[in-house]
C-alpha cells in the first residue's frame, strides 16, 4: 500500500513523482514501470535523420526514479479503482489513497496488416522505435531515388509533427545525396489538414512548395505489400471508403496508436465518443470523470490536446497540486490546464518552426517573435536546450 501509486515510470510518472516529494518528502509514492531504460523520445527524429546517435536518447531508469519513491518493476494487469487497487501481471496487487496514470499510449504496430514484418527491411522503416530510428537512417541515406512515401495514421500519435519532420529531413538529405530529382516525396495522412494551428499551417504550406512535396489528405494506411512494394491506404470519400494502392521504394510508417489496453478495459477509460478508450479526465483538472482520486497525465489523457513532452511540462504541477489540495479535503482544486502544447517542426538542419497552441488551437508562444517563421536559434534549442532541460530540470521536478 501507497499513499500515492504513480502508473507509468516515462515522462509524465518520473515529472509528477519528482514535483510529488519535492511537495512532500514524508508522503508515500511509488511508480510501477516494468522497463529499466528511460528514453528522450523526442530525438529519434533526430537519429533517424542521422543527427545524433539513438544512444543519446536512453538512460538507465534507475538514473531517474527520484529518491525516496518505490520503483515497483512490474507490468499492470488492471485497474480496479473501485476498490483502489492496481492488479500486476504477477497477481500481487498495489492499493493507493489517489492514483496518477500516466502510462504512455501503445503503439499498435499490428494494426497495419503487414507492418511488424516488413519493419526494418526492404524500405519499410519508423522513427518510433528505439532500434528502428536508427535503421530509418540508413534507409534514408542510401536512398537512391523513386518514391518516398510518408504516413500518418487517423489516431491520435505522441508528437504529431514527427511524421512531417522526418520526411522535411529526409527530403534535404536526398537533396544532398543528388538523388532528389529522380524522387518524389509523398506524405499521405488519415488526417484532413497539414497542421491544426492556422498560423503553423500557412508556414508549413511554404515549406511543401519550397521542397516540392505531394499531400494526401485522408488516407490512412491499412496494409503493407512488401513482395510487391506496394501500400494501401483506406481513403475517406463522400462516397464512403475507398481502396488506394500506392507503390514505394522508401516507406516511412507512424503506426496507429491508442491508450495501453488496461486502461482501455478499466472503469476510467471513455465510453463513447471520438476519445473512447483514452482515460476520462476533466480538460481543465485532469482530475477523473469517473472517480475523484485518480488523475490522468500524459499521452494516455482523452483530451483533446498535442500529445507532447511540453503538454506533459504544463500537467504535471497541475496534477500534483490539485491531487495535494485533493489530500487536503479542499473544497475545489486550485490549478487548470489550458491545453497547452509544443511542437518543435524541424524542417532541415538548421531550421525549426516552434509551434505552441492551446486547446483552442489558438498561438500561445513563449517568445517575444514570430514564431510561424524557420528559425535557427530554435533549431539549437531543440537541439540541445530541450534536452538539457528535460533530464536535469523536468524529470527531477524543476520544471
Amino acid at each position: 500500500h501507497h499513499q500515492v501509486v504513480i502508473v507509468g515510470g516515462g515522462t509524465g510518472g518520473i515529472t509528477a513523482a519528482a514535483r510529488l516529494r519535492r511537495a512532500d518528502p514524508k508522503l508515500s509514492v511509488a511508480v510501477i514501470e516494468p522497463n529499466d531504460k528511460h528514453y528522450y523520445q523526442p530525438f529519434w527524429t533526430l537519429v533517424g535523420a542521422g543527427i545524433v546517435p539513438k544512444e543519446a536518447s536512453e538512460r538507465p531508469e534507475a538514473s531517474v526514479m527520484p529518491k525516496g519513491v518505490t520503483w515497483i518493476r512490474n507490468r499492470v494487469e488492471a485497474l480496479e479503482p473501485e476498490r483502489n487497487a492496481v492488479r500486476l501481471s504477477t497477481g500481487e496487487e498495489v492499493t493507493y489513497e489517489q492514483l496518477i496514470v500516466a502510462p504512455g499510449l501503445q503503439i499498435d504496430w499490428g494494426k497495419v496488416k503487414g507492418l511488424p514484418e516488413a519493419l526494418g527491411k526492404d524500405g519499410v522503416c519508423s522513427i518510433y522505435d528505439y532500434q528502428q530510428a536508427e535503421r530509418t537512417w540508413e534507409m534514408i541515406r542510401s536512398f537512391q531515388g523513386g518514391q518516398a512515401i510518408f504516413t500518418a495514421p487517423a489516431t491520435p500519435v505522441k508528437c504529431g509533427g514527427a511524421p512531417q519532420k522526418i520526411m522535411f529531413l529526409a527530403e534535404e538529405t536526398f537533396e544532398q545525396n543528388g538523388v532528389r530529382a529522380r524522387s518524389e516525396v509523398h506524405f499521405y495522412t488519415g488526417g484532413a489538414v497539414i497542421f491544426g494551428v492556422k498560423e503553423i499551417a500557412a508556414a508549413l504550406e511554404k515549406v511543401k512548395a519550397r521542397k516540392g512535396l505531394e499531400y494526401h489528405y485522408k488516407h490512412d494506411l491499412r496494409e503493407i505489400r512488401p513482395q510487391t512494394r506496394e501500400a494501401v491506404f483506406c481513403r475517406v470519400t463522400d462516397d464512403g471508403m475507398q481502396e488506394v494502392v500506392v507503390k514505394y521504394d522508401l516507406l516511412h510508417v507512424t503506426p496507429p496508436m491508442s491508450a495501453p489496453d488496461f486502461v482501455k478495459e478499466s472503469p476510467l477509460a471513455l465510453q463513447e465518443g471520438p476519445l473512447k478508450g483514452w482515460l476520462a479526465v476533466d480538460h481543465s483538472t485532469l482530475q477523473s470523470t469517473v472517480y475523484p482520486n485518480v488523475f490522468g497525465l500524459g499521452d494516455v489523457i482523452g483530451a483533446p490536446n498535442a500529445k507532447t513532452g511540453a503538454a506533459i511540462r504544463k500537467q504535471a504541477p497541475v496534477v500534483v497540486e490539485n491531487l495535494l489540495a485533493y489530500r487536503r479535503h479542499q473544497a475545489s482544486l486550485p490549478k487548470a490546464y489550458d491545453g497547452y502544447g509544443s511542437c518543435p517542426l524541424v524542417t532541415g538542419r538548421g531550421k525549426l518552426i516552434l509551434a505552441e497552441f492551446n486547446y483552442k488551437n489558438e498561438m500561445t508562444p513563449s517568445f517575444p517573435f514570430d514564431q510561424a517563421k524557420e528559425r535557427y536559434d530554435m533549431y539549437l534549442l531543440k537541439r540541445y536546450g530541450l534536452p538539457f532541460m528535460y533530464w536535469n530540470m523536468m524529470l527531477r521536478g524543476l520544471a
